[in-house]
């Protein structure tokens, strides 16, 4: 269950921004911050105030201070952000690289919980996603990370405590959160393996089940920046390409989707991997 967010002030907030972009946006941020608020300070107020005015001039003297102390402490506040940025970045790299040198997934089942939800981040962002790290999972569940491709969100549940064998009920729990916010699909990502229940119940759904061996597998294809060559589905077979129908309008092998509102909504179906300029679609039987 994720944890509940802490409420934060509007300088926590912008150096978290400046730490969730990429460190030469937060760059740039601080100097567009120092030479508006600079410029603002720096503009004094008129000697002679009407004695209907003062009121107002009061009011501006003070934005002005404030101004003058903001014009160091927010640039300050996107450097640090774009510090954090830049060594987050080298950090999950450096997860990958090391990741994808261990044996048997040795070097993932090794390293801290947090560590491996940065590690599986990255991975994706490899992959071409948009992700982002909710901060809301910890050790024992939730939503750990979203992504985003191709205008589709996807859900990611990271599962990574050793010999963890991954249970049904976590693909239950994905799979609803799924339909709640109208998720394309969603991933389990595990250094262990998955129960028989849990592949079985991930049948005909468009959630793919990533355990160790898969994974060492994507780590490894991301690092040589090759597109993967394992699909992000269970070693044991949800479906080939043989059992992929054509669509019906374009002819390309068609992929499973989980319908988001309408009657069926919740309900697995085929869908045209060129969705939206094509909306064929295909009843799974």
């Amino acid at each position: 269950m994720a944890r509940r967010k802490k409420r934060t002030n509007i300088l926590e907030d912008l150096f978290e921004l400046a730490a969730a972009l990429p460190w030469w946006v937060a760059i740039v941020l601080a100097a567009v911050a120092y030479a508006l608020l600079h410029r603002y300070a720096a503009n004094g107020t008129s000697p002679n105030v009407p004695p209907g005015q003062i009121g107002v001039a009061v009011v501006s003297q003070l934005t002005r201070v404030v101004a003058g102390f903001a014009q160091y402490l927010v640039p300050l506040l996107f450097l640090g952000g774009g510090a954090v940025s830049f060594v987050g970045r080298r950090k999950r790299q450096a997860l990958v690289r090391d990741a994808g040198q261990g044996r048997s997934g040795d070097g993932i089942r090794n390293i801290s919980w947090q560590d491996f939800e940065l590690l599986i981040g990255q991975a994706f962002r490899m992959r071409g996603f948009s992700v982002t790290e909710t901060g809301g999972g910890g050790a024992d569940g939730g939503i750990d990370l979203k992504l985003s491709k191709g205008g589709e969100a996807f859900l990611v549940q990271c599962k990574q405590w050793r010999a963890y064998k991954v249970s049904v009920s976590v693909v239950r729990e994905l799979f609803g959160l799924m339909a709640a916010e109208g998720a394309a699909g969603g991933f389990v990502v595990t250094s262990g393996v998955f129960t028989a229940d849990a592949r079985s119940f991930a049948k005909g759904l468009n959630i793919e089940l990533i355990d160790g061996p898969a994974l060492q597998a994507m780590i490894e294809n991301v690092r040589s920046d090759q597109p993967a060559v394992l699909p992000l589905r269970d070693p044991l077979p949800h479906s080939t390409p043989a059992d992929e129908p054509s669509c019906p309008r374009c002819g390309k092998a068609m992929v499973k989707r989980v319908a988001r509102q309408g009657p069926n909504a919740g309900g697995a179906f085929w869908g045209c991997p060129s969705f939206p300029s094509c909306r064929g679609v295909r009843a799974i039987d």
